[in-house]
């Protein structure tokens, strides 16, 4: 895959809406709704459009995903795509697929608990999860994450595979997670 995690003019492969002013979101709505949005976001809109799940593999970096795909969900889930107004959330056009994050971090469960130094791990999956997956209507199933996996010992690592196998074997049977502000900061 060569995909440019950057958005630019380069996205519309057709004439501007307002060649006096470029305003990227204007331009990707239009462009998207005309099919004339570059190669590269229409090939990863397909792969998006035919799976029943995507899974979203990444380190944490500063508590959020890395910049490449922070690139790739800003210009492929884009609006007219996976939204728009008011069909987001619930209604959001993607509605009929599953979402989950399978993360590894560097920190240990611990620090990601409410009395750990990083605070609970369900903050940061607020915007990734509600603000992003669940916006464009995805279910967003529970997240997979594997804590510090750097730093476990060889078993507890073997561990963490063998959970995450067993899960992917039954994911089918998972219900989504309610997105809404209870589930990630309580009550």
């Amino acid at each position: 895959m060569d995909f440019e995690p950057r958005a630019t003019r380069k996205d519309i492969t057709g004439a501007l809406s307002n060649p006096e002013f470029f305003n990227y979101g204007v331009e990707a709505y239009e462009a998207c709704k005309k099919g004339s949005l570059s190669s590269d976001i229409a090939d990863e809109q397909k792969k998006v459009q035919e799976a029943d799940l995507v899974i979203f593999q990444f380190p944490l970096y500063w508590f959020s995903m890395p910049a490449i795909l922070k690139g790739w969900v800003d210009r492929v889930l884009s609006q007219g795509f996976a939204f728009d107004f008011p069909e987001c959330y619930d209604s959001g056009f993607l509605k009929d697929k599953r979402a989950l994050l399978s993360i590894t971090t560097g920190g240990t469960a611990e620090m990601f608990s409410k009395a750990g130094v990083s605070g609970d791990f369900r903050y940061f999956l607020w915007p990734l999860q509600h603000g992003a997956l669940h916006f464009c209507g995805f279910r967003v199933l529970a997240p997979q994450i594997s804590f510090a996996p750097e730093y476990a010992p060889e078993e507890e690592r073997r561990g963490m595979l063998a959970s995450w196998a067993q899960r992917l074997s039954t994911i089918w049977e998972e219900e989504p997670i309610q997105c809404t502000p209870p589930w990630y900061f309580g009550q």
